[in-house]
């Protein structure tokens, strides 16, 4: 029987209690230190996302993967990263800087 490739999954509960505490700086650091993991060259998200907790964990703990991933496809909606694949799925799509 085949894997089933499936989404990156919603915040749970007590995930989402986490995220409602970050203060805007907090999402700043998250942003900025995600566009410092990203490069001109194509990058798997997986990769960014698990850099970017690696260098934010000590201060901003807790924040789970599938959050630093959506705010990967928020850089994206807004111009900061582009994107190949399907950013819903962290291990199977890949962002860059633009240009």
């Amino acid at each position: 029987m085949e894997h089933e490739v499936k989404p990156d999954p919603p915040l749970d509960v007590e995930q989402s209690l986490r995220v409602s505490k970050l203060t805007q700086e907090d999402l700043w650091d998250i942003d900025r230190e995600i566009l410092t993991q990203s490069a001109r060259s194509w990058r798997k998200v997986a990769r960014i996302v698990g850099q970017a907790i690696d260098k934010l964990s000590g201060r901003i703990p807790g924040v789970p993967d599938v959050y630093y991933a959506q705010r990967v496809r928020h850089l994206v909606e807004i111009g900061k990263l582009e994107s190949h694949g399907n950013l819903h799925y962290m291990r199977y799509s890949e962002v860059r800087l633009p240009g």
